[in-house]
C-alpha cells in the first residue's frame, strides 16, 4: 500500500519537473521565470538542480515500480 502512494505521489512530480524543463519552444518553464536568460548565469544553475532533481525523482520513480513488482511476485 506505502509502495502504490509513493508512486503516485512520484509520477506526480515527475510529470511536473518534466512540464518545467525548457525545451526547445520554451515550455512551462517560461512561466515561472525560466526562460528568461541572465548574464549572471542564474538560470543555467537553476537548470541543472532542475536535472538533478529530475533524475532523483526519476530514480525513486523506478525504484517504486521495481518494489511493486517484487511484492506482486511475491504475494502470487
Amino acid at each position: 500500500m506505502g509502495f502504490s502512494i509513493a508512486l503516485i505521489i512520484f509520477s506526480v512530480l515527475m510529470m511536473m519537473l518534466v512540464l518545467m524543463h525548457k525545451g526547445k519552444g520554451g515550455g512551462l518553464s517560461d512561466m515561472f521565470g525560466g526562460g528568461m536568460q541572465s548574464s549572471v548565469g542564474g538560470s543555467s544553475v537553476a537548470e541543472r538542480n532542475l536535472d538533478r532533481i529530475t533524475v532523483v525523482v526519476g530514480l525513486l520513480w523506478f525504484a517504486c515500480i521495481v518494489a511493486l513488482g517484487l511484492l506482486m511476485k511475491l504475494d502470487s
